[in-house]
């Protein structure tokens, strides 16, 4: 299944965890990946991502990787479309969050925790507003609160 979504990881717990980020076209998933990058994440897929179920019963898992076409491949807006090095990549991850971008405005102070089924799979839910300065850092807070959980 192919999504409109970005998709990054950030290290966690010795491995890797992808965060997808959904939102219209503007709403920040190139920008906000690409700080997540800076911060020393790593993107799996920009604007499309492809989403696969992984093993079955309890340890069903999705899995995030790239359509083959944008690999390697970001738009940073005002240079265009931007090729990665190797060290910035990651070419599938298991997925620990969904994220909606969202206004500010938006954003509730003190969100009841969400859930999300995608092909059957229960994926935690938060919605952040991505051109926040602290968007990277609560990217970082909210995977590893669906971690402990």
């Amino acid at each position: 299944m192919i999504v409109h979504a970005t998709c990054v990881a950030l290290g966690f717990g010795g491995g890797w965890r992808g965060i997808l980020l959904r939102g219209p076209s503007g709403a920040g998933k190139s920008d906000l990946a690409l700080r997540a990058i800076e911060a020393g994440g790593r993107l799996v897929a920009d604007d499309q991502t492809h989403l696969a179920v992984q093993g079955n019963g309890k340890a069903r898992r999705l899995v995030a990787a790239p359509p083959p076409v944008l690999a390697g491949l970001v738009e940073a807006r005002g240079l265009g479309i931007v090729k990665l090095g190797r060290t910035q990549l990651l070419a599938r991850v298991p997925l620990g969050l969904l994220v909606d971008l969202v206004p500010s405005t938006k954003v509730e102070r003190l969100p009841d925790p969400a859930h999300e089924k995608i092909l059957g799979v229960d994926l935690p839910v938060v919605a952040l507003a991505a051109f926040e300065a602290s968007a990277v850092a609560k990217l970082r807070l909210a995977l590893a609160q669906t971690t402990r959980s």
